[in-house]
């Protein structure tokens, strides 16, 4: 199958016809509800379960705690929820100042950021490495690329085994963006522009309009580009997403959008290593060439979703998208140590293509109701997939014919000059997936809930080897449990106690190859333990705690030279995780996080003995991010983040240091429309090494830079 694939006719038609809507709207100012709902209730003006909370024409929520989150797929206060969620909400999101989901994540307990061969999200929940367990508005977004904010209401984090609500993965947690939509409340302009010291900078337009009684429409857009401290580093990405939305009648509501991410950029595999520690002294040097290490991707999703309500207690939501992803990367990269005694580097590169193309349908029904004395919330729903990946692969050959080069370390590499040869794989897999779910809350007594359900997938996979004609499938069915009590000694506390399971195909979480042996393995099981407790201080501050314990079996991890997965056996994490979120004070608000944390290979392999600590996971951490408005118009922000330190690989061979940070930031309202911010990250100016993808390719902090951004609402 080429790699070259077009969006089919009828669908491109299908979005520009939608896009064509937004052309003739024009915008005046207004407030805009909040996006309640993901599952189905996102931006509607009636109904029952939709958060009324009003946010002002910048897309600021009035605090940075949350209520509920759209991941759970029911109203369910997260107070009742017997699992650990952070919600991150936009408002938290501006005053960071970040774009990019990765930068948000930084905050948030039990989350280490992963560096993806920089040219992809990639993270780390509870020990578990993982590019594919990201979701959007509840449906799966697991292609290779870097997300963008400048289109999402708010981000959650679910931790835990979440088999039952999203499928196979998700053994650490789910990454759940929820997309800004249309408004038919009314009119709004939101724009910002933002510089920093390196020369990036970023503008963004939020344009809202009911185009009559029961039509709205949205458009979110967004240019751009990026530079740090590395050497020849540079990208851009370019975001456009339009939105209707139809509400024919107070029960019904139809929402259509199509998502257009093009991004290019260096792709920048960082430092290697030297005597068990990352290279220092060569903090700006670049390990590549600007001509070869390019990440690029162009993605198209396109969703529909029918919201419809039944009864006054019975929801309906149906949804359905297509994503086509067309992506390239090619890199040159530290493949060993630095040699001690030479003061040498050896680099190897590779290329690689793929063009995925994704069918996701989804329905599900919200009861909420009693039989007798007895409460109930029950979700039930089934899910369809189907999904074609063609990925190519081709080795790098250096001048001489060679396929590494040796260079002597410099501040500025001298690297020879290269080519790709033929491809070293070609392969095209097909995925295709059935799942039905139901799930009961049942409320015993105002201060007793149990939750019980159960998820059955279908999982099929069949992948050729275009290179060699071999072709390779499987088919599992599994059953994904979930239990869990709540106990409620006060309205606004909450003890849980929950058991969840999930599992993931033996084939990679991207599913691009699969091959004979993989085909005879059984998939990973992830089975999560937790216990916690949640406090609503105040209706405006949520404190929450949890201990769990999580157990893969079967388990594979990244190989410390080559980055590909390999078997390992079993593996346990067990941690403890505490949060502070929301209004301490009317004009005092904080996100605050606390992880202690340890993750064990349990079996002995050769490669993985018993005993051995798992891939970028720190003992602990700690994320502080607090904002006080000293006056009506003037604004104090802080940020701290601190991780202690991590091996790089399950190898236990290279030690990534523990280091703090420290971010600051000052907001002002000029108006009641223009406001200016200035964010100062790393203002202690601390060098340190915040994340790797092999024990050679481990990534350097950027020094102090600051991020002017004006925003306007009208």
């Amino acid at each position: 199958m080429s790699l070259k694939k077009e969006l089919p006719v009828k669908t491109l038609a299908a979005l520009l016809l939608a896009s064509s809507a937004l052309l003739p709207f024009t915008a005046q100012a207004a407030e805009v509800p909040m996006a309640a709902d993901a599952g189905g209730d996102a931006g509607a003006d009636a109904g029952e379960g939709v958060d009324r909370r009003t946010i002002v024409v910048t897309g600021q929520l009035e605090s940075y705690r949350a209520d509920t989150a759209a991941g759970v797929k029911a109203p369910t206060p997260l107070i009742d929820v017997p699992q650990s969620v952070t919600v991150l909400t936009r408002e938290q999101i501006d005053d960071q100042g970040v774009t990019q989901l990765t930068d948000a994540l930084r905050y948030v307990p039990g989350v280490v950021l992963a560096q993806g061969e920089g040219n992809r999200d990639q993270i780390v929940l509870r020990g578990q490495n993982t590019t594919a367990d990201f979701f959007l508005n509840g449906l799966r977004d697991d292609t290779q690329y870097y997300r963008s904010l400048y289109n999402i209401d708010h981000v959650e984090v679910l931790r835990g085994a979440n088999a039952l609500l999203f499928g196979r993965g998700g053994g650490g947690g789910v990454i759940n963006r929820v997309r800004k939509t249309a408004s038919l409340a009314g009119q709004s302009v939101g724009a910002s522009a933002a510089v920093g010291t390196f020369g990036d900078f970023a503008l963004a337009a939020d344009l809202n309009s009911p185009l009559s009684q029961t039509v709205g429409a949205r458009l979110n857009g967004t240019y751009e580009e990026f530079d740090n401290h590395r050497q020849d580093f540079h990208g851009r990405f370019i975001g456009v997403n339009p939105t209707l939305a139809f509400a024919p009648s107070s029960d019904t509501r139809i929402d259509l959008s199509y998502n257009y991410d093009d991004d290019r950029r260096t792709a920048d595999r960082g430092v290697p290593s030297l005597a068990g520690k990352p290279l220092e002294g060569y903090r700006d040097t670049f390990f590549g060439r600007k001509d070869t290490n390019i990440a690029a991707v162009k993605a198209h999703i396109a969703e529909a979703r029918l919201t419809q309500q039944l009864a006054d207690s019975l929801t309906l939501t149906v949804a359905g998208q297509y994503s086509h992803t067309d992506k390239y990367y090619g890199n040159i990269f530290p493949a060993h140590a630095v040699d001690a005694a030479t003061r040498t580097v050896e680099l190897s590169a590779y290329n690689n293509a793929s063009v995925r193309e994704s069918w996701i349908g989804q329905a599900n029904l919200t009861w909420q109701g009693r039989t007798g004395p007895i409460g109930h919330t029950v979700i039930a729903g089934i899910e369809g997939s189907d999904q074609a990946t063609d990925a190519r692969r081709s080795e790098g050959v250096f001048t001489g014919g060679k396929s590494t080069a040796v260079v002597a370390l410099a501040d500025q590499l001298a690297i020879p000059a290269i080519t790709f040869g033929a491809p070293s794989r070609s392969t095209h897999s097909k995925v295709q997936t059935f799942s039905a779910y139901v799930q009961d809350q049942i409320e015993l007594a105002p201060f007793l809930q149990i939750v019980g359900g159960v998820r059955y997938d279908s999982f099929k996979i069949r992948a050729d080897n275009l290179l060699n004609s071999t072709s390779a499938g499987r088919t599992d069915h599994k059953w994904s449990p979930r239990a869990g009590v709540i106990v409620k000694p006060r309205k606004n506390v909450s003890l849980y106690g929950s058991y969840t399971k999930s599992f993931l195909p033996q084939s990679g979480d991207q599913f691009s190859a699969l091959d004979a042996t993989q085909a005879t393995l059984a998939p990973e099981e992830f089975r999560n333990l937790e216990v916690g407790a949640k406090w609503d201080v105040t209706p405006a501050l949520a404190l929450t705690a949890a201990a769990y314990r999580l157990d893969r079996e079967n388990s594979r991890f990244n190989d410390p030279v080559t980055g590909l997965p390999q078997l390992s056996g079993k593996t346990r994490t067990r941690g403890i995780e505490l949060s502070a979120t929301g209004k301490i004070l009317p004009q005092w608000q904080v996100s605050l996080g606390y992880a202690l944390q340890d993750g064990k290979v349990r079996s002995s392999t050769t490669a993985a003995p018993a005993g051995r600590s798992l891939a970028l996971l720190p003992e602990s951490q700690i994320s502080l991010w607090t904002r006080y408005d000293v006056t009506d118009k003037l604004g104090l922000g802080l940020g701290v983040t601190h991780q202690s330190s991590a091996y790089t690989t399950v190898s236990n061979t290279v030690t990534l240091p523990a280091w703090t940070r420290v971010d600051t930031a000052v907001f002002y309202n000029l108006t009641k429309a223009v406001s200016v911010q200035l964010n100062v990250n790393n203002l202690l100016n601390e060098q340190y090494f915040p994340t790797a993808h092999t024990d050679n390719n481990i990534s350097t902090a950027q020094p102090r830079s600051a991020r002017l951004t004006v925003r306007m609402g009208f």
